[in-house]
């Protein structure tokens, strides 16, 4: 569960290196961070106005389901596979 809350990933991948259904988790959930993180701030740049104001409650709302479906997942032992981020983390 700690592998998609933020930067809380980084305990399951130093404290379990034998798992490695664990360790998958565990870069799934950093590269997730690491693209929200980029995504939040192009939107900072880029933003500004009525569209930052209705495009960032929404992404906020996506990201929490995210992280929820993956935590759902991993809690019953699957992977919740995300187009492009899923095959980065696999390569890490």
């Amino acid at each position: 569960m700690l592998s998609y809350l933020w930067l809380l990933a980084l305990i399951p991948l130093a404290a379990e290196k034998a798992d490695a259904e664990i360790r998958w988790h565990a870069r799934h959930g950093l590269v997730l961070f690491g693209a929200e993180m980029a995504l939040f701030l192009v939107m900072s740049i880029l933003g500004g106005g009525f569209l930052e104001r209705l495009l960032v409650p929404v992404v906020q709302v996506s990201i929490v389901v995210l992280h929820t479906l993956c935590i759902a997942r991993g809690l019953k032992g699957e992977r919740f596979q995300i187009p492009g981020l899923s095959e980065y983390a696999d390569r890490l």
